[in-house]
């Protein structure tokens, strides 16, 4: 691996905060641990600096934490052999610009090139993972699929997050964010969906609940059931109670935060990709929340999921079909299928720890991705 030195990694935002913040955290670690230099060709910094505050949203080009970060604008330019990296990694199958292509073809040796594609649980992609794809100007591209087996990439993982959550302490940091004595001491529930998530049915069901229930939502997340909830404009800092359930509004934290949200918290709702593997590493129960696709395809990548995850835990496959929207048995009775999922608590929470151990034997996604462009050179 000591013949790369660049790397270009480009992303376009579709899904506000998981493109960029797998791509965030592919590009830190590729520097952090493996010593290249990096370049983040991104199109939306406003969302990047939601997740980065350090982000300054008017800059063509900056450092951040030692990453090269480019205001990736449109598809023309012209660019020059210098300019190209050693690996080109296209996040999502995004289009390259041209100009930069052109530039590649002309490299000598020729850069290696990845589509680094989106996680499913699908069977099918462990046949493509590490295809190769001829280009024009005669140039190849291999496809590059994370994964949940050891035939595909494995899980964007950093190389001290496992001893970090070992080491980690959830009452100052849940201090921090303003939690009370008696929120602390309650079942604590960390909650990151998309709009159309059926939450003010969960509201109902939890301020019924027989014990004090927590949640932690980000500020602008399940927006209108938080403000129907508290009453007010659902602003970071918004605090509210009703029966068994608070709410408590926190603003939006940078990535190492929201590893340490989802390790303080015996329940995790998460979306997207980013937060669903981050999820993962935290070693806790959670619930997914897919992004959606036309045709209710991604019900079928929710069931692909859950087949392999959720084997031996049907209400957590049962109520995270419903949380999604996605034809099951039975009926929308929260109540029911909340009570269904505290059945499982104990189970659940075994089995994600047991999960998260798997999981590490399949290796990291940055450095599987670097050993496999060794064998490309």
């Amino acid at each position: 691996m000591t013949n790369f030195r660049r790397l270009d990694l480009f992303c376009r935002v579709v899904d506000n905060y998981g493109d960029i913040g797998i791509c965030w955290r592919l590009a830190r670690q590729l520097v952090r641990e493996h010593g290249l230099a990096v370049t983040l060709y991104v199109d939306d910094l406003a969302s990047f600096q939601r997740i980065c505050p350090e982000v300054d949203v008017a800059a063509e080009r900056q450092q951040v934490e030692e990453v090269t970060v480019r205001h990736w604008r449109d598809q023309d330019g012209v660019y020059t052999p210098q300019q190209v990296a050693d690996i080109v990694v296209e996040f999502f199958a995004v289009d390259l610009p041209p100009g930069y292509i052109d530039a590649m073809a002309q490299c000598e040796p020729r850069p290696v090139w990845f589509n680094l594609e989106g996680l499913t649980a699908e069977e099918w992609v462990e046949g493509c993972h590490r295809l190769p794809s001829p280009q024009r100007q005669g140039l190849m591209k291999h496809f590059f699929f994370p994964g949940f087996t050891e035939k595909t990439g494995g899980l964007l993982r950093e190389a001290a997050l496992e001893q970090q959550r070992l080491q980690f302490e959830p009452e100052p940091f849940l201090q921090q964010l303003g939690l009370t004595p008696a929120e602390l001491i309650s079942t604590k529930v960390s909650l990151f969906c998309y709009p159309h998530a059926p939450v003010s049915a969960l509201f109902d069901v939890w301020q019924q609940g027989d014990r004090p229930l927590t949640c932690l939502v980000p500020e602008g997340v399940a927006a209108d059931a938080v403000r129907a909830f508290s009453g007010s404009d659902g602003r970071a800092g918004t605090v509210a109670t009703h029966g068994a359930l608070t709410v408590r509004v926190l603003p939006f934290v940078p990535q190492p935060d929201y590893d340490k949200l989802l390790w303080a918290c015996e329940l995790n709702f998460v979306r997207g990709e980013d937060s669903f593997v981050r999820a993962q590493w935290a070693g806790k129960p959670f619930i997914w929340h897919i992004y959606p696709q036309d045709e209710n395809l991604h019900h079928k990548k929710l069931r692909a999921f859950l087949l392999r995850y959720a084997e031996n835990l049907p209400q957590l496959a049962l109520f995270s079909l419903r949380w999604n929207g996605a034809p099951a048995a039975g009926d929308d009775d929260w109540m029911a299928l909340w009570n269904g999922l505290q059945g499982e608590r104990e189970t659940a929470a075994a089995h994600a720890a047991g999960w998260q151990q798997q999981m590490l034997a399949h290796g990291d996604l940055a450095g599987n991705l670097l050993s496999f462009a060794a064998t490309l050179r």
